[in-house]
C-alpha cells in the first residue's frame, strides 16, 4: 500500500526530529506550512488538498529556491546559496523522478494525440494534461515551447 505524500511528509518530520537533523527538520516544517497555506485556501471550498495539489507545491517551492540559490551566488553568497539548494534535496525527496528529454517529448506527443490538438489553440488542453499526469515529473517551463512548436 502506497502512503499518501503528506504522510510521508509528516512521518520525515518525526524521523528529523528523533535524528535531531536540525537543517531537514526546518525544510520538512516549511513544506507542512505551505500544505497547511493551500488547505486553509482551500477550506472555503471545502476540499482538502491532494498529492496533485501537493506536488505543485513541492515543485513551486524547488523552483523558488533554485531562483534563490542563483541569486545569492550571483552575489557572492555562497553560504546562502548552498542552504537553499540543501532545502532543494530534501524537498525533491517527495518528488517523482522527472522524465529525460526523450520520455517528455514522448509525453508531449501522447497529449497532443489524447486531445486531438491540430492548432495552437489546443495548446492549454494539452498542458493541462501533460500537468494532470505529469505534475512534479516535467518542468514545465520548458515543455510549453515543445508544445507550441509541435502544434504550429
Amino acid at each position: 500500500m502506497t502512503r499518501d505524500l503528506r504522510t510521508r511528509i509528516t512521518d520525515e518530520l518525526k524521523e528529523a526530529m528523533k535524528a535531531k537533523d536540525t537543517a531537514r527538520l526546518g525544510t520538512l516544517r516549511l513544506i507542512n506550512a505551505a500544505i497547511k497555506d493551500q488547505d486553509i485556501a482551500h477550506r472555503v471550498d471545502g476540499k482538502s488538498v491532494g498529492d496533485p495539489e501537493i506536488l505543485a507545491i513541492l515543485g513551486k517551492m524547488v523552483k523558488q529556491r533554485q531562483e534563490s540559490a542563483r541569486a545569492y551566488e550571483e552575489g557572492g553568497r555562497l553560504e546562502l546559496a548552498e542552504r537553499e539548494l540543501s532545502e532543494v534535496k530534501v524537498i525533491e525527496d517527495f518528488l517523482p523522478a522527472q522524465l529525460s528529454e526523450a520520455e517528455t517529448e514522448a509525453a508531449v506527443d501522447a497529449a497532443i494525440k489524447n486531445v486531438g490538438a491540430d492548432s495552437i489553440r489546443d495548446m492549454g488542453r494539452v498542458m493541462g494534461e501533460l500537468k494532470s499526469k505529469y505534475t512534479g515529473q516535467i518542468d514545465f517551463g520548458s515543455v510549453g515551447p515543445m508544445v507550441k512548436e509541435r502544434l504550429a
